[in-house]
């Protein structure tokens, strides 16, 4: 599965952003798709999680109630709005995709989300 992650850039607190995520290549191997972001001398944090079949997302205590994960089966794309964005946001996103939500083993290549205050 090859990832493409986009939609990154420079937002200001309080704002809103969402990316995307697009899946191409042996898509129908991906049970899981997940969002993780890395803030610069820290160390990779989960964000989010969803199957391809649907059910329940999971998300990262740091984001849980201002983020949310969503798919388009349709257009192999996975997206992550991003609401009420802080400061400690500011990290680069990255996509994954595989056999669980808690096993990935393709990766994007990172979009990077930087909030101002």
């Amino acid at each position: 599965v090859q990832l493409q992650a986009s939609g990154g850039g420079l937002v200001q607190a309080g704002d809103s952003l969402r990316l995307s995520c697009a899946a191409s290549g042996r898509t129908f191997s991906a049970y899981a798709m997940g969002w993780f972001r890395q803030a610069p001398g820290k160390e990779r944090e989960f964000v989010a999680a969803m199957r391809w079949s649907g059910g329940i997302p999971y998300y990262g205590a740091s984001v849980k109630g201002r983020f949310t994960i969503s798919r388009d089966n349709a257009k192999n794309t996975v997206y992550l709005q991003m609401n009420s964005l802080k400061p400690e946001d500011t990290a680069v996103y990255f996509c994954a995709a595989g056999p669980s939500t808690s096993r990935y083993d393709s990766w994007g290549q990172g979009t990077l989300v930087t909030v101002s205050s």
